[in-house]
């Protein structure tokens, strides 16, 4: 396939979108990210990664001054300037690791676009439609561009980092009006910053928190400065020296362009029900079905084999004595110690009992085996198989074709609301008065003629 004019065929696509192009069970779909993704912002209230993040944005937006900017920084209920709301909001929404993901690009779409999409509506007095309609653009970019980065790229790059700036850019420049011209430009500016990689799990480090902020300021920034005249690569994805020669070996070019206005992969985003890395959540749900089934307890059970796709070895196996609550989540024996246990790994469950003695001690009994079915499914399908081995000497096997969450296996409006609720009980980011009315907003958003913030100040 010719690759001659695949960047501006989709940066044109991002800038030419309408409402009346996208069905309405996809801008309903959005607005159902969007109450998901808000509810992850709130829950990163406390964070330490985080408030380092929402601080230095608010020191940077105007130093002592609490409120010097139009656009809401979710976690300190001060304002600052869309760029830095918007590098803060996208750390908070990324740390609890309950925000949304698209198998197929294995890229989390919400952190990366609604943080620079709310800033900047907010600035400019954007509509909810406006809002909507622009997070449309960012996610069939996005994953779009994490489609072609192929599997490759995901063993080194962290996909949300770097497909996440043309996510960001698109959505921004959607609301700025950017031309198709500039919209390339914005993407050449976005690419060419684009980064982030696996290697701090190794060592508990704060890294992913900084790839989601620095990818949704980096795409508001490009946006910005294309629509000011600021040009940029125009074959960024594609060309001879561009992101696919330098991060990965497998591209696929034609998936940048893969049905413009057809295939709408907003409406195949998953939600995360567990609050750990989307890698577990297959085998997790699995195991739980051999639980249930049989009616098993923890200690009926002498070992997990989990049956796994290469991906989930590569980011989970480096893990294997975590530190922290958020290194624990890319523990593939820690999240099924939990759920073996709680029935569920959720974000109280991970706070309390991580490192249990009866955790760790269920932990150091899971393994993973890269299984050909399941490696072959993925990422398309992310297949979720255990071998349950028992103390008396039997061996059961589970299996998962959609784990909780995905499209097929989704979750109702009622659980979205029950999920939020809990995110900000967690973290005490919002009152249960405050989260009802900010999801109220929020799920009526297309009647909001100009959006304002959505949680009082302080």
């Amino acid at each position: 396939m010719s690759t001659e004019n695949l960047s501006r065929e989709l940066a044109s696509y991002a800038a030419n979108l309408k409402l009346q192009d996208i069905p309405s069970d996809v801008v309903s779909r959005a607005e159902d990210l969007l109450v998901d993704w808000f509810a992850s912002a709130i829950a990163g209230k406390g964070s330490r990664a985080v408030e380092i993040v929402a601080q230095f944005a608010q020191n940077m937006g105007g130093f002592d001054q609490s409120h010097i900017g139009p656009s809401e920084i979710l976690v300190s209920r001060k304002t600052s300037s869309p760029y830095l709301a918007a590098m803060a909001n996208a750390a908070a929404s990324h740390v609890v690791e309950q925000d949304d993901v698209h198998n197929g690009s294995v890229f989390h779409p919400a952190t990366v676009v609604f943080p620079p999409g709310l800033a900047v509506a907010q600035a400019i007095g954007a509509s909810g439609e406006d809002l909507l309609v622009a997070a449309v653009a960012g996610y069939e970019v996005g994953i779009r561009v994490g489609e072609f980065f192929g599997r490759s790229h995901y063993k080194i790059f962290h996909t949300t980092g770097t497909a996440g700036t043309f996510a960001a850019a698109a959505t921004v420049g959607h609301l700025l009006k950017l031309n198709p011209t500039q919209m390339l430009h914005a993407f050449g500016s976005a690419g060419t910053q684009s980064a982030g990689v696996w290697e701090f799990l190794r060592d508990a480090a704060d890294s992913k928190q900084l790839h989601t902020a620095h990818a949704a300021a980096t795409g508001l920034m490009s946006a910005y400065i294309a629509q000011a005249g600021f040009t940029g690569a125009q074959k960024i994805l594609e060309g001879k020296q561009g992101l696919a020669a330098g991060m990965t070996s497998d591209a696929n070019p034609g998936k940048l362009v893969d049905q413009l206005g057809s295939r709408w992969a907003l409406a195949e985003t998953s939600f995360k029900y567990h609050a750990s890395c989307r890698h577990t959540h297959p085998a997790a749900d699995a195991l739980l079905q051999v639980m249930l089934a049989h009616q098993l307890k923890p200690s009926d059970i002498a070992k997990v084999e989990t049956l796994v796709h290469q991906g989930a070895i590569d980011v989970l196996g480096p893990v294997t004595d975590p530190a922290t609550v958020h290194q624990s989540k890319f523990s593939m024996g820690t999240v099924l110690a939990l759920v073996a246990h709680y029935q569920y790994a959720g974000l109280q469950e991970f706070a309390k009992h991580f490192d249990d003695e009866a955790i760790c001690s269920f932990r150091d009994r899971v393994t993973m085996t890269l299984d050909p079915e399941v490696d072959t499914a993925y990422p398309n399908r992310w297949i979720g198989k255990v071998k349950v081995y028992l103390n008396n000497g039997k061996v059961l096997d589970g299996r998962v074709d959609e784990p909780k969450g995905d499209p097929g296996n989704t979750l109702s409006r009622a659980e979205i609301t029950d999920k939020a609720m809990r995110l900000a009980a967690f973290s005490g980011g919002a009152t249960p008065a405050e989260m009802s009315h900010a999801i109220d907003i929020l799920w009526n958003i297309r009647k909001q003629a100009k959006i304002g913030n959505l949680l009082p100040s302080n």
